[in-house]
């Protein structure tokens, strides 16, 4: 169940992040911002570093000729990639539930110790999004993130030093 809705959740921010850029218009970034045309998934891929399209356009207004695979296209095809990986997985659990590697030899009867496999899913889960988080926000691999000026009027995309203890969780500390 958590594979599909994974599979579900992933495949509608690729498909509505496809929808808006096939309805965003990029030519007026000042006065139009993509907020003020009522996008939804656009503006947290930009927060997150994303500022070229396939389409040869920035964010900024500038033109752009290698806009690199990592773009609002690529990041909305992975999506679905991703979703599609995560549904075909989700039918192979579903199908394939009753294992005989998982019966115990002794008895005959399936012997799954769920709490420890879930852990395992959800420890390798915790670990691969907390390494693209690092990664990404660092500009390790990745851009890094839109960070503002203190009046929230310009930005530019930088990789940043996250603070690891409690003065990271404080959104106004300013370096």
């Amino acid at each position: 169940v958590h594979i599909m809705h994974t599979a579900l959740v992933s495949g509608w921010a690729g498909s509505m992040a496809l929808y808006e850029l096939a309805v965003f218009d990029p030519s007026d970034p000042v006065l139009d911002p993509m907020w003020r045309q009522g996008m939804f998934v656009l503006p947290f891929m930009t927060r997150l570093g994303i500022t070229n399209s396939w389409g040869g356009w920035n964010i900024t207004g500038e033109t752009v000729t290698n806009p690199g695979i990592w773009s609002y296209e690529g990041v909305a095809t992975a999506h679905i990639v991703f979703s599609g990986l995560c549904f075909l997985a989700a039918i192979w659990h579903w199908v394939y539930w009753d294992l005989d590697v998982f019966c115990d030899d002794r008895t005959g009867k399936p012997s799954l110790d769920l709490p420890k496999i879930f852990g395992i899913h959800l420890f390798l889960s915790g670990v691969a999004c907390f390494g693209f988080g690092a990664f990404h926000v660092t500009g390790l691999y990745g851009p890094g993130i839109w960070v503002s000026d203190p009046y929230g009027l310009t930005g530019k995309i930088q990789p940043v030093n996250p603070a690891w203890g409690a003065e990271g969780f404080d959104p106004f500390v300013s370096e």
